[in-house]
């Protein structure tokens, strides 16, 4: 448990320089803020966040409550980049002339080499419609959206967690934390293939209206003679609809 503890503190560090400046912001905080709501918000808090988050107990009591793949999240509760910038404020305010804009010039620079560009992961890329989601995810909950009921589609894995900020109605057969997980019906959609013989019984047993596939995909066997019939083509994807599975339109 502590060394799962520290592995995932190390990743959410980064390169370390930032949880550097973050401590000696704590530490000028604790030496020299005087307000006591301050001290409670920017000192006491993020202290006992520490504290708890490197507690294997509450780590232990935590983990089995709620699940241990977001035990990261904790880190997200402490006010890190308010602390450092609110002590950098403070030293400003405290200098005058030339030493206030090389102090300010310096730590502007500082923070830009500690961290990286988050726009570089590439989980990022630039917006393609107001809802901030992949322009397919848009036409492909239009398309197969039922006004008035929900419907059940299984998306591949780059699509399903954006499908949940689109549209509500739209249900998947399983969420993000199948990740962690073994799920013979996620198994079968992220294969190199899909074998209808594997993927249909599954996607039917959860009740999948409609199945949703890369459109490059290879398809081992024929949709119709599966129940499958093509519903359309949205930017590189094929939705097939399962005719077996019943869709009362109100």
């Amino acid at each position: 448990m502590w060394t799962d503890i520290v592995t995932i503190f190390q990743k959410y560090m980064g390169s370390g320089f930032v949880m550097i400046w973050f401590l000696a912001a704590l530490i000028y905080l604790f030496l020299n803020e005087k307000q006591k709501p301050k001290r409670v918000f920017l000192v006491y808090l993020p202290v006992i966040m520490l504290v708890l988050y490197f507690n294997p107990l509450f780590a232990a009591v935590f983990c089995r409550m709620v699940g241990s793949e977001i035990y990261f999240r904790i880190c997200w509760l402490m006010p890190i980049i308010i602390v450092i910038a609110y002590a950098a404020v403070c030293i400003q305010t405290k200098l005058a002339g030339i030493k206030r804009l090389l102090f300010t010039g310096a730590a502007i620079v500082l923070i830009a080499v500690s961290g990286k560009l988050v726009y570089s992961n590439p989980l990022y890329g630039r917006a393609e419609n107001i809802y901030h989601v992949p322009q397919s995810v848009v036409e492909i909950c239009d398309a197969i959206v039922v006004p008035g009921r929900e419907v059940m589609a299984v998306f591949p894995s780059e699509l399903f967690l954006y499908v949940r900020q689109y549209e509500a109605t739209v249900c998947m057969p399983y969420s993000r934390e199948v990740f962690g997980h073994y799920d013979p019906l996620y198994y079968a959609m992220e294969q190199q293939t899909a074998d209808l013989e594997e993927l249909v019984p599954f996607a039917r047993e959860r009740s999948c209206h409609y199945i949703i596939l890369q459109e490059e995909k290879e398809i081992l066997g024929n949709p119709q003679d599966f129940g499958w019939e093509l519903f359309g083509r949205v930017e590189g994807y094929v939705i097939y609809r399962d005719t077996i599975v019943p869709l009362v339109i109100p």
